[in-house]
């Protein structure tokens, strides 16, 4: 049967205050002032125990006391301990004297006031040292584990991205463009041959790293659009703004070249007359901002029912590399033209911090 954490919780609060009590009982009985009134009082001071450190656990969880630092917890537990400590022997003191089971005078000397409150206090400490352990090995593992699958699904994206941009059909497209440039022009062959293995030699690099700076990507860009323009000629037109400060920026690889590869796609390559594919690139405030605007239309449906690697995937991306601190956006700019926004950290990406 599989145990929820309430039950797992309460049978470790019964079960400690449980076992406290008697080995304080066994312990006390070997003293020849042992009377057996003393029984009760060890049984009230593990009920009064589990209620108290009840209540202490239900402040920690409503104040957040799980989320803070280190540094923040440690001040917090040694007062909470003193006064938890103090409060259970002022309860515990009530008891024996309402039920005289010991006289103020036997119970009330300061010596042994303090050193009572001290002992209580410290079972309060190792009580919070063992419930914030165990908070802190669950999410220690809770961590791995999420950084395990970040890790599994960047290299997913990042394998996608690879099959993605070397598939058949645009190196088919390439190569029977480029085979045409041979008798016709082949200064402009070989040209385009240096920016086919140039492509081809950034995407294979993809395989080793997480991020690029946006210079390189824009380069690859360029190429690309260039390969394309031998095939579309005159119906592909271009332009690639960015700025100094723009170009340091790490981003993911290939996150504007598949944009701009839908672009193509779904835009430019539908229309009769062809259109103009536009990217630029600055930073704002610390972030990042990309804008793509591209000849066609867009259609809300193609968000929502993609299932390949385009839009949807990019989304996903964007929100497993930064997530809150990105946004991405696109829509129709009007009746034939596309523009497509990208805001992200221009520090590079989020790696999640843990605080126990």
């Amino acid at each position: 049967m599989n145990l929820t954490r309430n039950w797992i919780y309460w049978i470790s609060q019964f079960s400690g205050w449980t076992l406290f009590v008697l080995l304080n009982v066994i312990i006390s009985s070997t003293f020849e002032e042992f009377k057996t009134e003393y029984i009760y009082s060890w049984i009230f001071l593990g009920i009064a125990g589990i209620s108290v450190s009840h209540l202490y656990r239900n402040f920690i969880k409503k104040n957040g006391w799980k989320n803070l630092p280190l540094k923040s917890i440690v001040p917090r537990v040694l007062l909470a301990s003193v006064l938890l400590g103090s409060f259970l022997f002022a309860l515990i003191f009530l008891f024996n004297i309402s039920f005289k089971i010991v006289s103020i005078e036997e119970y009330g000397k300061i010596g042994g006031v303090i050193a009572r409150i001290v002992n209580l206090s410290s079972l309060f400490l190792f009580w919070s040292v063992l419930y914030f352990s165990v908070h802190y090995l669950e999410n220690y593992k809770k961590a791995e584990i999420e950084s395990l699958i970040f890790e599994a699904a960047v290299k997913d994206f990042e394998l996608k991205t690879l099959k993605a941009q070397l598939n058949p059909h645009f190196i088919f497209n390439a190569m029977n463009s480029i085979r045409a440039l041979i008798e016709e022009d082949p200064e402009a062959a070989k040209n385009a041959v240096t920016k086919l293995s140039n492509l081809m030699r950034y995407t294979l690099k993809i395989e080793r790293t997480e991020t690029v700076p946006l210079a390189e990507e824009l380069r690859t860009i360029q190429d690309y659009l260039d390969l394309e323009k031998v095939r579309f000629e005159e119906r592909l037109n271009y332009k690639i703004i960015t700025t100094a400060e723009a170009d340091r920026v790490e981003i993911p690889p290939m996150m504007i070249q598949t944009l701009v590869e839908n672009g193509i796609k779904h835009g430019i390559s539908k229309s009769t007359s062809g259109g103009v594919i536009e990217i630029n690139c600055s930073v704002i405030s610390d972030k990042l901002k990309i804008i793509i605007i591209n000849t066609g239309s867009f259609n809300e449906e193609q968000l929502k029912n993609s299932k390949g690697f385009g839009v949807s995937n990019t989304v996903q991306r964007l929100n497993l590399l930064y997530g809150d601190e990105s946004s991405f956006s696109i829509k129709n700019l009007n009746h034939n033209q596309v523009i497509t926004e990208i805001i992200i950290p221009s520090g590079g990406i989020k790696h999640e911090s843990f605080n126990y």
